[in-house]
């Protein structure tokens, strides 16, 4: 139905409205039409003032009625303790908290509609309550100036090539809106962070909380924590090289073998030694394959040696803040190479003679039975790409290029 609103001023509006809409919507929808803030609005029907609570139909308000809007500030010229400020803010917090108390109805919606508003009316912070009025001045300020746009959008012309970049722009935020409002509803968990995969281990017998993760190509180890175990002493460091990922890292060498405790059975391992700070210990792919490691999320353990060991993942009070710190950690162990994202890679860096590392052999892949050495490694099983550095850095040595397939 339609209604004939006046204001105070004398300017009249029809607005379109539902026989049992409530007196509190109304007032909304003036706030829209006329900016005057609905806390400050006082509607009157035949001389009565009209409660928020009330619908109109039991009012008694029908087609073509007539409804007076005065300010709540011009009903109460004594006093200017109940208007907001443009930003939204009380002028006088106190006095409009103990105005809200006082209407019982007007609360219990609020408790319904916005539990934090309301809870900040009951409440005894002052400070709170001007910041979430500001807040939802400024998402209603929001809402009407897209409300703004979408109207300006319908009345634009279609042949107008801004006009059509916004409409398009409109709808995909409508499709991202409305996805993540299905989201929220059926997959809230989405929105939580993820803690990473720890269990707790003993490396040379010292107790260490090392990092899970199968998206890393090799096992790894800080300088520090190397050093922490007694394994320092066995660095070889003519494995140097730099690990690739989301950044890079220096590898400073390799231990081939150390023995690590998983729940209670003692595992050979290997590690790279990598000069990442924020990094301690990293259980990679190759030993995760190497040792049968079932990663478990039903249970929420991990499976060793196809299942004769299982240790549980800890929980996030268990693990180390400075593991949970979500900006360095990530960088420096995903720049070991061994990466901490899914799919990057580390540059294996292999001894030469006299312990340097070796460059790149250009000439190798020249020499007349370089493809029947690779032809011979990719029928074991290793893919071409891989054959082939691994014959560039042993300088077309085949043996030594399958041994370091095998070991690698």
């Amino acid at each position: 139905m339609k209604v004939t609103v006046m204001t105070a001023d004398e300017q009249i509006l029809t607005i379109d409205v539902d026989p049992h809409e409530t007196v509190e919507n109304v007032k909304a929808l003036l706030e829209v039409e006329t900016n005057v803030p609905l806390l400050q609005q006082q509607l009157l029907f035949n001389g009565k003032e009209m409660r928020d609570s009330e619908k109109l139909s039991a009012l008694g308000v029908k087609d073509e009625d007539l409804i007076m809007m005065v300010s709540g500030v011009e009903s109460r010229p004594a006093s200017n303790d109940l208007a907001l400020n443009p930003d939204g803010s009380a002028v006088n917090p106190g006095a409009l908290q103990q105005h809200l108390r006082r209407d019982s109805n007007l609360l219990g919606q609020l408790f319904q509609a916005d539990p934090e508003l309301a809870q900040a009316i009951t409440g005894n912070d002052l400070n709170k309550l001007q910041e979430l009025l500001r807040a939802r001045h400024r998402q209603r300020s929001e809402l009407r100036r897209r409300q703004a746009e979408e109207l300006a959008l319908l009345h634009a012309d279609p042949f107008d090539v801004e006009a059509q970049k916004k409409i398009e722009a409109a709808i995909r935020q409508k499709g991202i809106d409305e996805n993540w409002a299905a989201a929220l509803e059926y997959n809230p968990e989405g929105f939580a962070r993820v803690v990473m995969l720890y269990v707790d281990m003993e490396v040379n017998g010292v107790p260490l909380k090392a990092f899970v993760d199968s998206g890393a190509q090799s096992t790894i180890i800080s300088k520090s924590c190397a050093e922490r175990c007694g394994l320092l002493r066995l660095l070889d460091d003519r494995y140097k090289g730099i690990a690739h990922g989301v950044g890079q890292s220096e590898i400073l060498g390799r231990i081939h073998v150390a023995p690590i405790k998983i729940g209670n059975i003692f595992y050979p391992c290997s590690f790279l030694v990598l000069d990442a700070p924020n990094m301690e210990f990293l259980f990679g792919l190759d030993m995760l394959r190497k040792h049968q490691c079932i990663i478990d999320l039903k249970e929420n353990v991990l499976r060793v040696g196809g299942g004769e060991v299982s240790v549980p993942f800890l929980q996030e009070k268990d693990i180390p803040s400075r593991f949970l710190d979500e900006e360095r950690y990530p960088k420096q162990a995903s720049s070991s190479g061994t990466a901490v994202t899914s799919g990057a890679t580390e540059k294996s860096p292999v001894p030469q003679a006299g312990g340097q590392t070796s460059g790149t052999h250009g000439d190798v892949t020249q020499k007349p039975d370089f493809e029947a050495k690779v032809a011979k490694l990719v029928e074991l099983g290793f893919a071409r790409e891989t054959v082939i550095q691994a014959l560039r850095l042993f300088d077309g040595n085949e043996e030594q290029a399958a041994g370091f397939l095998f070991g690698g």
